[in-house]
């Protein structure tokens, strides 16, 4: 286990999951979570997905599709479903980050968690598995809150940004809304996302400190 768990480390730290200020520090919040991780990680990996290292975090794909990834945030150890919202769900466990249609996620906060459930994830993630060699799409409905376009696509560019933005409280994704939202130049709004990215990874709204 220890091997496995310096190779997790690897992943994160080495190849560049430096998100936020304590990104390769001993504050960073992956050190939380090794056991958490690494035992999601095998689970997901039983069931034949191709590890990849996508966005700084494991991303597990078939036939170039991501499927499943494996991240942490400050209060839990996740595992995401690109097309989450296709799953049957009869276990009724994953959950909706924010306003986010297609992607689902399940949080632990201990190793005894995953244990229960691993069975029952890794139905899930074979489930993840036809839906993906199905073809299936997810329908997505227009946001009735328009976002600035470049945060939309940083969000999709990069499914950890995701998560850690719509784990925020409605509040604060709206100040990062109307923040990136005021430059007229497209250049200044990808840069307004870009500098806001520390602060999304750290929990916090725009004008907090």
């Amino acid at each position: 286990m220890k091997i496995e768990l310096n190779l997790l480390v690897d992943k994160y730290l080495v190849d560049g999951c430096m998100r936020c200020k304590y990104g390769g520090t001993p504050q960073c919040k992956v050190l939380d979570w090794f056991e958490e991780l690494e035992l999601l990680r095998q689970i997901v990996l039983e069931t034949g997905l191709k590890e990849e290292i996508k966005w700084g975090v494991p991303v597990y794909t078939i036939n170039g599709k991501n499927v499943v990834n494996v991240s942490a945030l400050k209060d839990s150890a996740n595992i995401g479903f690109f097309k989450g919202v296709l799953l049957k769900d009869e276990h009724k466990i994953l959950q909706q980050q924010g306003n986010l249609q297609s992607d689902r996620l399940i949080k632990f906060t201990n190793i005894e968690e995953i244990k229960k459930l691993e069975e029952v994830l890794r139905a899930y993630v074979l489930e993840a598995i036809e839906i993906e060699k199905s073809g299936k799409k997810v329908e997505f409905k227009k946001n009735p809150e328009p976002m600035p376009e470049e945060l939309l696509q940083a969000l999709e560019d990069d499914p950890t940004f995701k998560t850690a933005f719509y784990a925020l409280t409605p509040g604060r994704q709206r100040s990062y809304n109307i923040f990136i939202s005021q430059p007229k130049q497209e250049k200044t709004r990808s840069s307004r996302v870009e500098k806001c990215k520390p602060k999304v990874f750290e929990g916090k709204g725009w004008n907090e400190r």
